[in-house]
């Protein structure tokens, strides 16, 4: 998604106590910056953060880390995580400034990550560009080094061959698929589904909604 620099995002960012830039400093030891060991799930591409900021408001028994690398979507989120926790702690999340494709510099296997959200990332549809879709095979290896045993991807989609692209990326790469749908809507596989500003546009254009669940084994 195309956005207009934010000039206030820099600033806001910086004064943010949820906010980090320089996330691989903590690699390997995220749960002692949680300061506890409840589990740890991750949102890709974060957007304007309404997803993460309504999730881990209502999970306050786990720590959700919410990446993006565009600065005006950062600032975005933050003012919509502050909106969305209404004066309560901000002890549960963290907001950072990351590469998804270099993810391992963020994370390690000792963050024992147990769940990743991918919701409505860029489909890239042509061949050349496949390679930088975030359920493209060679990120999935990537996320099987800081996924617990077990853990899981959780991922939404309006985009038809993006999501039979990733099926079959996800068998190429030994997940177990738990739980799939070509229509999330009316075939609801989550135990919870709060809806994303995209999704609610495409459901608004009659377009489905695409998800899968799938596990590392």
């Amino acid at each position: 998604m195309r956005i207009r620099r934010k000039k206030w995002a820099k600033s806001e960012l910086e004064n943010a106590k949820f906010y980090i830039d320089n996330p691989e400093i903590y690699i390997n030891t995220w749960n002692e910056k949680f300061k506890n060991k409840n589990p740890l799930h991750i949102e890709l591409g974060c957007g304007k953060g309404l997803f993460i900021a309504n999730l881990a408001r209502k999970h306050q028994n786990i720590n959700y880390i919410a990446i993006d690398m565009i600065e005006a979507m950062l600032g975005l989120s933050k003012r919509n995580i502050e909106k969305c926790y209404d004066g309560m702690n901000y002890d549960n999340i963290f907001l950072i400034r990351a590469n998804v494709e270099r993810i391992f510099d963020v994370f390690g296997e000792k963050d024992k990550v147990e769940r990743i959200y991918i919701n409505f990332c860029n489909p890239w549809p042509k061949e050349k560009h496949k390679k930088r879709r975030l359920t493209h095979p060679r990120q999935l290896e990537n996320y099987k080094k800081i996924l617990n045993n077990n853990g899981e991807i959780y991922f939404k989609t309006d985009d038809d061959e993006l999501f039979n692209d990733s099926i079959e990326y996800f068998k190429q790469t030994g997940f177990d698929i738990v739980s799939t749908t070509n229509d999330l809507h009316s075939n609801m596989i989550f135990e919870e589904n709060i809806i994303t500003e995209h999704e609610k546009m495409f459901l608004e254009q009659g377009i489905k909604i695409k998800a899968s669940i799938v596990k590392k084994i």
